[in-house]
């Protein structure tokens, strides 16, 4: 295991151990991974269409279950009857009074796919919820090209604001504790984790629930440049150049770039979020996942402008290694994310 957590000094060296082979995938993750590939691929028009029918018969999705499975139980809940857009609950089922954090969780899919039902997705939220024992709030925002920039960020923050007006009373255990809140989301949902982090920290004073802290897993960030680990990991599993340029030109406004803020978040475009009351953040990278130096770089800029940030660096990680559960970086991670969720909760 290469695992290596640096500290939140601002201005600090990162130092980091690329050495580690990537994470062994039983048989069975690795054809499911070679399908979705396959099937993206074949969806993904040269012409920016997505083929979405196609891709919803290969993602195999959990049904919301009231009955707890593993300690936990999930229900679905539209919040908004206009877009469609609804939440999957993840509750743990033990009779404890103690209060509940509650984790607002966006999943990765570069926007364009997967949901809080796919079945990867719903495993790790159900283990998230019983292991961190937090109520789990999946999002299930709008996707591109259908919906671009901003639409996703638009429908999470709608969901934050939604249940911090009390709407969710009727669907949610008493102990649920909206004054100790986390945003969280791998990939494509972390990138939406710092923009409306971004926007609620902005709103300071008017925000309906307390943020205590932002989990970044491989956040997709990106630019225009090619970084030296895009280039070196060419044959990286889940993410590769090809599939990540076609999904910012799907998500962005038309006619714009990779430096767009959307994307390069501390790129020539991006607005000063230096003032932001931002809460503590924890960044969690792969070594065998080609937008590391994207995600590091992130890293290093939170702290140059003196904010606290915390470093997990997987040196055997691939791109979302966190939801293959079989793999002992899976639940390491799950393990490891103990320690800041406690700080944050105590702040």
């Amino acid at each position: 295991m290469s695992q290596v957590q640096t500290p939140a000094a601002p201005g600090s060296e990162i130092l980091i151990s690329r050495d580690a082979k990537p994470a062994e995938f039983p048989l069975g993750l690795r054809i499911l991974c070679g399908i979705l590939n396959s099937v993206n691929d074949l969806a993904r028009g040269k012409d920016g269409r997505f083929n979405r029918r196609m891709m919803n018969w290969i993602e195999y999705k959990i049904p919301a279950n009231s009955r707890p499975t593993r300690g936990v139980y999930t229900k679905d809940v539209v919040i908004d009857a206009h877009t469609g857009v609804q939440v999957r609950l993840f509750v743990p089922a033990e009779a404890e009074e103690e209060p509940l954090p509650v984790v607002f969780y966006f999943h990765g899919g570069g926007f364009a796919t997967l949901s809080p039902g796919f079945v990867l997705y719903d495993i790790f939220c159900r283990r998230l919820a019983r292991r961190r024992r937090v109520l789990v709030i999946s999002v299930d925002y709008r996707r591109s090209p259908e919906h671009r920039f901003p639409i996703p960020y638009d429908d999470c923050v709608g969901a934050i604001t939604w249940f911090g007006a009390g709407n969710g009373k009727p669907h949610l255990p008493a102990r649920a504790d909206f004054s100790c809140c986390f945003l969280m989301g791998d990939s494509a949902g972390a990138n939406i984790v710092h923009h409306v982090g971004c926007r609620i920290a902005a709103a300071a004073g008017e925000e309906t629930v307390r943020i205590v802290g932002h989990v970044l897993l491989q956040p997709f960030f990106g630019g225009e440049p090619r970084t030296p680990s895009e280039l070196r990991l060419v044959g990286a599993p889940i993410v590769n150049m090809e599939n990540s340029d076609w999904h910012w030109k799907a998500f962005l406004p038309v006619g714009a770039n990779r430096d767009h803020p959307a994307a390069n978040v501390f790129g020539p475009n991006a607005p000063d979020i230096s003032s932001l009351p931002l809460p503590p953040t924890l960044v969690v990278v792969g070594g065998h996942d080609p937008l590391q130096d994207w995600q590091l770089g992130y890293v290093q800029h939170l702290r140059k402008i003196q904010k606290d940030v915390e470093l997990l660096f997987y040196g055997e990680g691939i791109h979302a290694f966190h939801i293959f559960y079989q793999i002992d970086a899976s639940s390491k991670l799950i393990s490891d994310l103990h320690s800041f969720m406690t700080r944050c909760s105590q702040r």
